[in-house]
């Protein structure tokens, strides 16, 4: 008897009640979600994040608009989202490059922001909807609208601390107040894109200077 219990057994596997529909359901919820964020991320930088709706979104990915609330709270959250799984390959960049920036401060934040604007510059539109999505007041807390990227600003961070230890950035210089600076500047750039179509080389030219400018700020005064 013993020996035929283990044969028994493998002839009948018992699962949970529902488990063999798992996989399927949640094969259909991440295309669905797939689909979504592939038609977010063209309407939004076509026709930009005020101009988008959550029905437009669902049309374009051929869901349901209840399909699309199953995954996501809100616009403001699908760009978010969008936004987040694009840029990661830009921080994985900007991980790879930080570490053998050379020259002063000014030089490092040019040419950090010299990355960004180049990054950007395939889809600048799209871009200009995350920094409108910022000034949105109804946006839920699931939301990550522009500036509010805690990666960008300790990157900023530690490359105005390493101007401190190189002795262009005044040690009594609030740094935290210069990111702030810094991230300002880079979303206000983007109105030339709107004002005069400006491309990556022009928008990166103007920020030059405005880094100029704010470093003035934080440069060391003599005592």
């Amino acid at each position: 008897m013993d020996a035929a219990e283990p044969r028994h057994i493998a002839r009948n596997p018992r699962r949970p009640a529902g488990d063999a529909d798992v996989r399927p359901r949640q094969a259909q919820k991440a295309a669905t979600r797939s689909r979504v964020l592939d038609a977010a991320r063209e309407l939004f930088d076509t026709q930009g994040y005020q101009g988008t709706t959550i029905r437009e979104i669902a049309r374009h990915a051929g869901v349901s608009v209840g399909s699309v609330f199953t995954s996501f709270s809100s616009k403001g959250e699908i760009l978010s989202q969008v936004m987040e799984e694009r840029l990661d390959r830009l921080y994985a960049e900007l991980d790879r490059v930080a570490p053998h920036l050379r020259g002063s401060t000014v030089d490092r934040l040019r040419s950090i922001y010299g990355i960004f604007f180049a990054f950007e510059s395939p889809r600048t539109k799209l871009f200009l909807s995350h920094i409108s999505a910022a000034f949105d007041w109804t946006l839920p807390a699931t939301a990550k609208p522009y500036g509010s990227n805690e990666r960008v600003r300790g990157l900023l961070l530690e490359t105005l601390r390493k101007g401190v230890e190189l002795g262009d950035v005044d040690p009594r210089a609030d740094l935290a107040g210069y990111v702030e600076m810094l991230i300002a500047a880079y979303a206000w750039t983007y109105r030339l894109v709107v004002t005069q179509g400006a491309d990556a080389k022009s928008m990166t030219e103007t920020m030059d200077r405005q880094i100029a400018l704010i470093a003035a700020g934080f440069a060391p005064r003599a005592s």
